[in-house]
């Protein structure tokens, strides 16, 4: 039996599956470790979304080659040669083929390599898992996506939608939550499409893990625009349940129609302009995030400068922002691309915009008082979230899991700032 060493990068998805990657070598009769210094075998569960990234985990593939190694997740379906370039002994696992992990595990602690990319047709709802965070229970609802996005490698990583059933995922909820998680993330690949492979959609999902009779927050993860015209109405009444977070992460990427539609995204701006506006008229205190990119091949000036309008107009909580980095097999990488210095300014402009509208909408929540779940640990300290899930900082002693009544007495661009209330 071997000490082994887990990590992940990425997304919420990649941090689940780094979960029941760790739940599965327990049960294999493995040994956890918290340093590679102490392992006998590294596994790192990769991300791929970006140039940026996927640079990050080549050199942190290259500082884990000492040692028998496992690469798991979206780099090595996307670009398993890159894998080997950089570490050609690495055994190689993907993100939905985690039914292999033991006897990729056992192959390359004997010397050998195993390349175990192929789908299995094992459900992720219901494997064991060694949770990164106690109190946040990540329950993945379905792998792959709908869409066929031209600047995105997700499709090659992940494949095509295949959703999980509504039943299964309650129980996994109910599993979380006995075992003393007192939030819950609904994720996925694309939640907007949850369900259309078999009957249902996210509406009936929330809706019937909101009704499950225990004290507990749900956080809906990222959902793109494209499959928001089905199910935007019913949506927005999921939300009036008090145990759903007001949150939606849904990347707009462009502003500018005619990119989206050479990105095929499958939306316009008007799609995004829709749903902001029928989640903050039915809850004013709704928080939006998005992703943005810039930089894209085809984007001109004007079509940059409709991006900037859309975010002054939509003024969204949080904008993940990134300049476009072609990504190997897909589409746009063999597209003209543009100046790097133009890439460059345009991105400052965006981000000290955004900069300055997170902070304005912070602002707002000054003298807001009410409940506080303090879900994460951070360098600065146990961080909470309300309603809206905003984050919150407190600088009186708080503990994981516990609940607080809060005052916000100040904000800055990145988080709120309060005392506990008696």
């Amino acid at each position: 039996m071997a000490k082994i060493f887990v990590e992940a990068y990425g997304c919420s998805a990649s941090f689940s599956d780094s979960e029941m990657i760790s739940g599965l070598i327990l049960n294999g009769g493995h040994t956890l470790v918290e340093s590679p210094s102490e392992s006998d075998l590294n596994v790192i569960v990769t991300c791929s979304v970006k140039d940026a990234t996927a640079n990050k985990m080549i050199h942190r593939i290259k500082s884990l080659t000492k040692k028998p190694l496992v690469v798991a997740g979206c780099l090595p379906k996307a670009e398993k040669s890159t894998v080997e370039k950089f570490s050609e002994n690495a055994s190689m696992l993907g993100p939905n083929s985690l039914g292999k992990t033991l006897q990729v595990i056992d192959t390359t602690l004997k010397g050998g390599k195993q390349i175990a990319l192929e789908d299995s047709d094992l459900s992720k709802v219901g494997l064991p898992k060694v949770r990164l965070n106690p109190v946040v229970g990540i329950v993945e609802i379905a792998s792959g996506c709908m869409s066929e996005c031209t600047f995105c490698q997700t499709k090659l990583s992940k494949g095509d939608l295949q959703s999980y059933r509504i039943g299964d995922i309650v129980r996994q909820v109910e599993t979380e939550i006995q075992e003393g998680c007192k939030e819950v993330w609904l994720t996925s690949t694309d939640n907007g499409c949850y369900g259309f492979d078999i009957g249902t959609d996210l509406p009936s999902l929330i809706d019937t893990v909101a009704e499950i009779p225990y004290d507990f927050k749900v956080r809906v993860g990222m959902m793109n625009p494209m499959y928001m015209a089905r199910i935007k109405d019913n949506l927005i009444e999921s939300f009036e349940n008090n145990k759903v977070y007001k949150f939606l992460h849904i990347p707009v990427q462009s502003g500018s129609n005619q990119v989206l539609n050479d990105m095929k995204r499958g939306h316009t701006a008007d799609t995004f302009r829709e749903i902001v506006s029928k989640a903050r008229s039915k809850f004013p205190d709704f928080t939006i995030s998005t992703d943005v990119i810039v930089g894209f091949p085809s984007e001109t000036e004007r079509d940059f400068e409709m991006t900037v309008d859309l975010i002054k107009e939509t003024r969204p909580d949080v904008v993940n922002l990134s300049k476009y980095s072609a990504r190997p097999g897909t589409e746009a990488a063999e597209w003209e691309q543009i100046d790097v210095a133009k890439v460059k300014r345009r991105s400052k402009i965006i981000f000290d915009l955004i900069n300055q509208i997170s902070f304005e909408n912070n602002q707002k929540w000054i003298g807001w008082k009410g409940q506080v779940l303090f879900d994460e640990k951070t360098e600065e300290g146990i961080k909470g979230r309300n309603i809206a899930y905003k984050s919150i900082f407190v600088s009186d002693p708080v503990k994981m899991g516990q609940v607080c009544d809060v005052e916000i007495t100040d904000a800055t661009k990145h988080s709120l700032i309060g005392k506990i209330a008696c």
